[in-house]
């Protein structure tokens, strides 16, 4: 089990910022082919890609962002990450499951929705054998929506929710979108807090200097450790004397709440691995 609190997006032609990536307090890093990366660079970035790779020198998984497969720069994409084995690929603007069933890539698959056909194509597409997980893209949703989210994405929820829904369903990993204004730290901490609880794992990020921050709050503090050990405690005492309901802390626990004890320990214990 691995933790996907933080998600780092690095320019894969950008050499310092490869270099400063490795060292990162990341949880994974999805080195772009695609957006960050100009034109005429795509092929200095599937080399250094490559490299990148090779070497292994980040801890956690390293995915690659591959251009879409209508691009000219697809096929190259492709034929380097299947030789580098990255520990997934990422797919952008995924939107028909047909055609993601049809790459048969034999490498984890993280798709991206971030257009209206991949949202309402969301369940059909966490279907497809080889998915691990969904990211939601909210620039290009944005624009395919005519949408004007601000700070509170409000026009953006139901795509959001949508994309949860779908990945939850079919027992997939999901990270919500990337943050773009890096002048405003506590929107982006106010937006973490609110896809945290829309039910996203982890977030997608553009900066270093959003890991603290989204490591902080999709992950488990102490003190949340601390009061699910509380409550399994007493939920066990409770259960060994045959009882299926049970009050702790002026509020009535049952089986639902142990599970969520445990899970919430076991991603905890997870995540101090990794510190």
């Amino acid at each position: 089990m691995s933790s996907w609190r933080s998600v780092l997006y690095v320019p894969a032609d950008k050499p310092r910022a490869l270099e400063k990536a490795a060292g990162l307090a990341a949880d994974a890093l999805v080195l772009d082919l695609e957006d960050a990366v100009a034109p005429g660079a795509k092929a200095e970035a599937r080399q250094a890609a490559a490299r990148f790779l090779a070497d292994r020198r980040f801890p956690g998984p390293v995915l690659v962002r591959l251009n879409t497969p209508e691009t000219p720069h697809f096929q190259a994409d492709l034929e380097m990450a299947l030789t580098a084995a990255p520990a997934g690929i990422v797919l952008p603007k995924s939107e028909q499951a047909a055609v993601i069933r049809d790459l048969h890539l034999g490498i984890p698959l993280w798709l991206m929705i971030e257009t209206p056909l991949g949202v309402l194509n969301a369940p059909e597409l966490s279907r497809v054998p080889g998915v691990a997980g969904l990211m939601a893209g909210a620039n290009d949703l944005a624009l395919g929506l005519r949408a004007r989210p601000g700070r509170d994405r409000q026009p953006l929820l139901y795509a959001l929710s949508a994309v949860v829904l779908a990945a939850r369903a079919h027992g997939l990993l999901t990270l919500d979108a990337v943050w773009n204004d890096l002048k405003d730290p506590e929107g982006f901490l106010v937006s973490c807090v609110q896809g945290r609880d829309l039910g996203f794992d982890g977030r997608t990020l553009i900066h270093p200097s959003q890991l603290e921050g989204a490591n902080r709050v999709y992950g488990v503090s102490d003190e949340e450790a601390q009061a699910a050990r509380a409550l399994l405690e007493r939920w066990e005492a409770a259960a060994a004397q045959g009882q299926g309901v049970v009050s702790h802390q002026g509020q009535m626990i049952e089986e639902l709440h142990a599970r969520q004890a445990r899970e919430l320990l076991e991603r905890w214990q997870v995540e101090q691995r990794q510190i």
